[in-house]
């Protein structure tokens, strides 16, 4: 049952980032925070991120202005190691509150309430109209690839910062593109390698006895899967009302996350 509830949200997911404006990894965190622990469900995401970004790369990657993307991702990649490392940190804190809904534990910890905070705050910006049109001058792009980076490897929110920052960069649009996806593979291979030393070391025995790879791999496949369908669908779906719904639904996820709920 988990494989076809994974499957079906990582179809729908990735489908769902090209006209709801909300990244994979924003979408797909919560979904695997019901399956995973917390830290382990954003080292999962960013396994798939990574994944569909670098069948990207191969796609759009020839246009990137490396330029512009040595000022932005390698402070990126720096504050990364430094989102993730603290990702770790805090997700070996003891629960702050415990309480039973029914008969259903419960588990109010750090981990939980912090990535609740973010997704909160993350799809308040997605939702805002006036940051959809926000942008910074070229002198603050190493700033925003420092931002983007730190709340990538933290809980995987980078998407919304790096457009806010990178569209003033005086990029054409295949630039742009091009010049997104390369920053975003620095920061999901930056990130990956502190989550393989930390949060997937210290799981390896819980994705290993129960399958939980094969998740990771099976929600990778139906992402790519689910971004073919939605290049098909997205003529035929009104971007605001879905962008409403999903922000909506994270919002709940969020709530339910930081409640400790699930």
């Amino acid at each position: 049952m988990s494989y076809v509830l994974v499957i079906s949200a990582a179809l729908v997911v990735a489908a769902l980032t090209l006209f709801s404006g909300f990244g994979l990894g924003t979408l797909l965190m919560p979904v695997f925070a019901l399956f995973f622990p917390p830290p382990l469900a954003v080292a999962a995401t960013a396994v798939v991120h990574l994944a569909n970004n670098l069948f990207k790369l191969v796609l759009v990657g020839k246009w990137a202005r490396y330029g512009v993307v040595l000022k932005f991702a390698i402070p990126a990649a720096v504050t990364a190691v430094l989102g993730a490392l603290l990702l770790n940190s805090v997700s070996g804190l003891r629960p702050l509150y415990e309480y039973q809904l029914g008969s259903h534990p419960c588990k109010v910890s750090t981990v939980k309430l912090l990535i609740a905070l973010l997704i909160l705050l993350f799809t308040a910006l997605e939702l805002a109209p006036r940051f959809r049109k926000l942008s910074f001058g070229k002198k603050y792009i190493p700033l925003g690839g420092a931002l983007s980076g730190f709340f990538g490897g933290l809980s995987g929110h980078q998407g919304a910062l790096r457009s806010a920052f990178l569209i003033s960069a005086g990029l054409e649009k295949k630039e742009f593109l091009g010049t997104v996806v390369v920053s975003a593979v620095v920061v999901d291979v930056s990130r990956v390698l502190v989550y393989g030393l930390t949060i997937f070391t210290e799981n390896f025995a819980l994705l290993r006895t129960e399958g939980r790879m094969g998740l990771i791999v099976a929600a990778t496949l139906a992402a790519f899967t689910g971004s073919f369908l939605g290049s098909r669908l997205v003529e035929k779906v009104t971007m605001e009302t879905v962008r409403t719904i999903v922000g909506t639904l994270l919002v709940v996820l969020a709530v339910a996350l930081g409640a400790g709920v699930v």
